[in-house]
């Protein structure tokens, strides 16, 4: 039965009333504390179990359309494609050229001659002493094939790499550098490991610290992260069973673990916060936990299937790699909503007042004490008075009409790592040269005379279209002349909008008029380029249907919460203010380039393409959880008879304290990937953190009382056509307000949904 439908006695002789799901599973729980402790580890413990015996599965993730086409038949065992790598050798002066410095010409001899040394690790060695084409002025490329293992090249580069580096040394007035795919991959692998790996292990000591922070507890401060660690636990290790249709990489798992620790601390502290009030009410600890159970238990299912709605709306892009995260996130927020269902209020009554030990001097004592947050009870009497416009985060988001969806390419990394250095050194003296797109033929008699033919003509291209594709064009085959890979440079960076362009030539004029002419074959055109162009291409057609989704279903989901077709309008509407204030303060930062030296990154006029969906199914998921639990403490003063105003400053003063305390932790986890060393990564962290502490202070603290104060009652109307919707009916609410007390009246859990 859904958690959302409220469950009522038949007749006065069906015997005492049940109470809600929520509250039936939580009082089960606390009843069989042991029980539920002990079988929340086993389920653990089992977990860690199944994924350690079925193991992750690495499944390729291929990208959409033409290009991912490209990519599966190279990644078929015939295909043996080795990494490519490039040599510059470069003149310092301008007035230099390869035809008139002998040194250039010694060098490019000597790193021929130490490649050459090392068969082991480089082969198929192109240079300008046997090929034209490497020659741009006072630069000169020499080009190898990673010999070895394909699956191993950053490891067989590095005899290549250091041979490189020793014909460098001997001549200091050049620039003689390497880079290429083996090369770069080491470098990223390297760089990426090294920063998630302090991420993860700065992440779990700065929550601690500011757990302890907002309890004043050790016990208390604990009890979070051992929800959120075990529940990551599960998740990550349960990934091995969707690991074998799925894409399932190192980023999924880092995304569930920062996914997982988000929503576990959140759901503990609204939890911990609401059992700590209605303890210091006078309620013993099963009743605490009981009333916990139906008002903070049903607001973290509420927000729970509203986060995996909106990260469920990934799936709908078609693209593997978003298919894997969006099953790991699920699982994660799933697990975490059983948690707090059953283990959270089983620990709970298991340590009843214990929770409050290991207080932290000067601050245990006020901090274990539930109060009212005057700060903000006062804030949101003065805005329910005079409620004002969202005008400043309005402006924030203007920047985003300027928003620019490009690849960072080679600015991915920082541009002091040698080999991002080198790259682009490459790209400005041969455009398009390290980053060809391959063209990718299969069929009958590739080497035929038909084939042969059409890439003479392809060759022919070159002027034609106006250097769109350049020169050097080269082929090689594999499987028994099974797979044809024609390789041909691009004009452009790779990731603009000249490269663009110039794959849009090669598809739509080129390749029809030359191989598009032989009869027998078919072909697909697959790079970085094509690869990021059809990414690009698939998010452009498939995000509308993602919005729609995400809204149409949190919109009934919220509706049948509450009973009200106002409140969820108006959560959307507050969602897709505080989003778009995100990404134009992304925009501002980013794509315009402000503070790019406190930042650490360079700058490009873009904003990474798959970033603003991911940002926006996280984000609208995440803040629903103190959208959900701010309201539901409203709605709960409101059914006990306080007036409209008063039900909503009580209920903001009595939650927005912990919704605040539960941001700033997330707003810490977040600013922690701003440090990290690639762009894609410092994007997602300054602009989630912001967005976060936007959403909590200035929406859930200002935005949303003014927007409840403007509506009155008729936050709470729903029309009759909308009566089915499930969830807890409509009750008439006093006109005159509750007698004074401290605590509002407890709320009948009976006739309350789950």
């Amino acid at each position: 039965m859904s958690p959302l439908h409220s469950l009522r006695p038949s007749s006065p002789a069906s015997g005492p009333p049940r109470g809600p799901l929520v509250e039936r599973l939580a009082g089960w729980s606390a009843a069989h504390r042991k029980t539920a402790v002990s079988g929340w580890l086993l389920l653990v413990v089992a977990a860690v179990l199944i994924g350690q015996q079925l193991g992750t599965k690495n499944l390729n993730s291929y990208d959409p359309g033409q290009a991912g086409q490209a990519e599966r038949v190279l990644n078929q065992p015939v295909v043996q494609q080795p990494a490519s790598e490039s040599v510059l050798i470069q003149g310092r002066s301008p007035g230099q050229s390869y035809a008139n410095d002998p040194e250039i010409r010694q060098a490019v001899q000597q790193v021929v001659a130490a490649l050459r040394a090392v068969p082991h690790s480089a082969a198929s060695i192109r240079s300008p002493l046997t090929t034209p084409g490497l020659v741009s002025g006072r630069s000169a490329l020499v080009t190898f094939n990673v010999a070895g293992d394909p699956g191993h090249d950053d490891q067989a580069v590095v005899p290549a790499l250091n041979a490189v580096a020793a014909v460098a040394a001997h001549h200091p007035g050049l620039t003689i550098e390497e880079a290429g795919g083996a090369s770069l991959d080491r470098a990223t692998s390297g760089i990426t490991s090294q920063d998630f790996r302090n991420a993860e292990a700065t992440s779990i000591p700065v929550s601690l610290v500011l757990l302890l922070i907002v309890f004043g507890a050790l016990i208390a401060a604990g009890i979070p992260l051992l929800l959120a660690g075990t529940a990551v636990i599960s998740a990550i290790s349960l990934l091995a069973i969707p690991s074998r249709w799925l894409p399932i990489g190192s980023t999924t798992s880092s995304i569930v673990l920062l996914v997982g620790m988000a929503v576990g601390i959140d759901y503990s502290l609204f939890y911990l916060r609401r059992t700590r009030e209605e303890r210091a009410a006078g309620h013993d600890t099963p009743e605490a936990l009981r009333i916990a159970a139906g008002t903070s238990g049903r607001a973290i299912v509420v927000s729970g299937l509203t986060v995996m709605i909106a990260l469920a709306g990934l799936f709908l892009t078609g693209i593997d790699v978003f298919s894997g995260v969006a099953v790991g996130t699920i699982l994660v927020v799933g697990v975490a909503v059983l948690g707090s269902l059953t283990f959270l209020p089983a620990i709970l009554s298991l340590l009843g007042g214990w929770t409050d030990q290991g207080r932290i001097p000067w601050l245990g004592r006020r901090r274990t004490a539930a109060r009212e947050s005057r700060f903000w009870g006062l804030l949101a009497r003065a805005v329910v008075r005079r409620p004002r416009p969202a005008g400043a985060l309005l402006a924030l988001a203007v920047p985003v009409l300027s928003l620019n969806l490009e690849n960072p390419g080679l600015h991915e990394l920082p541009s002091n790592v040698p080999v991002v250095h080198a790259l682009i050194d490459i790209q400005q003296a041969f455009p398009g040269g390290p980053e060809p797109a391959e063209v990718v033929v299969t069929g009958s008699d590739l080497g035929g005379p038909q084939v042969s033919r059409a890439i003479a003509a392809l060759h022919a291209q070159v002027a034609a279209t106006h250097r769109a594709i350049r020169e050097p064009i080269t082929t090689e085959m594999f499987g028994n002349d099974q797979v044809l890979i024609v390789s041909v440079p691009l004009a452009g960076g790779g990731t603009d909008a000249t490269s663009d362009n110039a794959l849009a030539t090669l598809r739509t004029q080129v390749l029809p008029a030359t191989l598009g002419h032989v009869s027998g074959i078919s072909y697909a055109v697959g790079g970085l380029t094509a690869g990021n162009h059809d990414f690009d291409a698939q998010l452009a057609k498939t995000v509308p249907w993602v919005f729609a989704f995400v809204l149409g279903l949190a919109f009934l989901l919220l509706g049948a919460a509450f009973r009200s077709v106002s409140i969820p309008a108006l959560s959307i509407g507050l969602n897709l203010l505080s989003v778009g204030a995100a990404y134009g303060l992304m925009v501002w930062i980013f794509q315009d380039g402000h503070l790019q030296g406190a930042l650490g990154f360079t700058p490009y006029g873009g904003i990474t393409p798959w970033l603003p969906l991911f940002m926006f199914v996280l984000l609208f998921g995440l803040s629903m959880d103190y959208h959900v639990f701010i309201l539901s403490r409203i709605r709960e003063l409101r059914r006990g008879g306080a007036p409209a105003a008063q039900a909503i400053t009580g209920g903001i003063g009595r939650s927005a304290g912990v919704v605040t305390s539960a941001a700033v932790i997330m707003v810490a986890v977040f600013s922690i990937f701003a440090t990290l060393s690639m762009i894609e990564f410092k994007m997602f962290g300054v602009a989630m953190a912001a967005a976060v502490l936007l959403d909590a202070t200035i929406v859930r603290g200002i935005l949303l009382p003014a927007g409840l104060a403007l509506l009155g009652d008729r936050a709470w109307y729903l029309p009759r056509w909308l009566t089915w919707l499930p969830g807890p009916r409509p009750e008439t609410a006093p006109s005159s307000p509750p007698a004074d007390r401290q605590h509002p009246p407890r709320p009948d859990l009976t006739n309350q949904s789950a």
